[in-house]
């Protein structure tokens, strides 16, 4: 199998788009990933129950390995199957009182929204809205947060970059300012984490969820929690099952006597692995995690900036406008932008994915999100390909 290289697609042979742009969405599965997956078919083709325990060992060294990417402790990663499923269990199992106030973002994707839309109208918690438009470049957004904390606000709900545009938050300084109110901060990772550099110590993040099919390049039905470590025992469990319990599975392996109902939930983040894992999700995000810690999160970022430099350019020469920040700390590895007047987003878009440009029509935007396998060709590919349809 060929060793991962930046701006190299020898790893994706199948791949039919000649520039696939649409990380942000779904990503491929690379041979590495491929093969980890059919290795867990084999393995339970051959052994059957007696694979369990295998991936079982296997997903405890995944939750180390994301660790190491985020910057935090191992027992602070919880396995949940999706990013929705990590918003929703903090929204659940959160210490809410009465009336509590939860700030939420305008423009958030949905998955950052309902679970906390939900949390209200069972615990009748009262939700604040900003627009997170406001904090791109001069923006006011920290001024208004901090205005909302002043009147007593519990978590504030952020995405570390949004879906729309890219725009990449000011997570570590919205945290900052919700400590110093006594509010705490989620943080929906999902188009971050695997291209995006993230530190949730240095951050300062109470929780964090992401799912595995986008940037960190696995697949549905794999995602993780993580919770800081001053922040778990707060929590009220109220989502639980039965590998929730400490020595959960002692009943099944150490003879009799030890089926038991009173173990206590776990007080760590893994409290949230409810029952059996998809071990076919988890092995491939093993895999994909492996392949991004070889080349490094920093390092991926930087080759994609420079391949967005440059598609960014060309398609202002085209006539668009573009929606990615100016400011470098606030760009993520996604490019946005409105098309010219008198273009139809839904036909160009049509029109890009049967020339072979694979990209993405969220809200109102084209949305151009490349990773570590796409080169300058792919660019040059997308910008022609894109003047060829806007002649039409």
């Amino acid at each position: 199998m060929s060793t991962p290289r930046l701006g190299s697609r020898d790893l994706f042979p199948d791949l039919q788009a000649h520039a696939y742009l649409n990380h942000a969405a779904v990503s491929p599965p690379s041979l590495a990933v491929r093969a980890a997956v059919q290795d867990v078919a084999d393995t339970y083709a051959r052994a059957g129950a007696g694979a369990w325990m295998h991936y079982a060992e296997q997903r405890n060294d995944l939750r180390r390995r994301l660790a190491a990417l985020l910057g935090a402790a191992s027992d602070s990663i919880g396995f949940v199957p999706n990013t929705s499923h990590g918003v929703l269990a903090v929204a659940m199992c959160f210490p809410w009182q009465r009336g509590d106030r939860v700030v939420l973002l305008r423009g958030e994707f949905p998955t950052n929204v309902t679970p906390w839309q939900r949390a209200a109208q069972v615990f009748e918690l009262d939700l604040v809205w900003l627009d997170a438009s406001a904090f791109a470049g001069g923006g006011d957004g920290l001024a208004k947060l901090a205005f909302e904390l002043e009147r007593g606000v519990r978590l504030v709900a952020v995405s570390a970059v949004q879906f729309q545009t890219g725009l990449r938050m000011p997570v570590r300084a919205m945290a900052e300012i919700c400590h110093a109110h006594g509010a705490e901060l989620f943080v929906d990772a999902i188009q971050a984490v695997g291209a995006v550099p993230v530190d949730v110590a240095a951050d300062g993040v109470d929780y964090l969820a992401a799912g595995a099919h986008k940037w960190l390049m696995g697949m549905e039905g794999a995602g993780f929690l993580y919770v800081a470590p001053e922040r778990v025992a707060a929590l009220r469990p109220h989502l639980a099952s039965w590998l929730s319990h400490e020595d959960a599975t002692r009943f099944l392996f150490e003879g009799a006597g030890h089926l038991r109902y009173d173990r206590p939930l776990r007080q760590r983040a893994d409290f949230v692995e409810l029952g059996v894992m998809g071990s076919l999700a988890f092995a491939a995000l093993h895999a994909s995690v492996a392949t991004l810690t070889q080349l490094g999160i920093a390092t991926i970022y930087d080759h994609v900036q420079r391949l967005l430099d440059p598609l960014e350019e060309g398609l202002l020469a085209l006539g668009f406008t573009s929606a990615r920040a100016a400011k470098a700390s606030q760009r993520s590895c996604v490019l946005s932008v409105v098309p010219p007047a008198g273009v139809e987003l839904p036909t160009l878009w049509r029109a890009l994915d049967d020339a072979g440009v694979a990209c993405a029509s969220p809200d109102g935007f084209l949305r151009f999100s490349p990773h570590w396998h796409n080169s300058l060709d792919d660019v040059a590919f997308a910008l022609e390909a894109t003047r060829r349809c806007l002649a039409r």
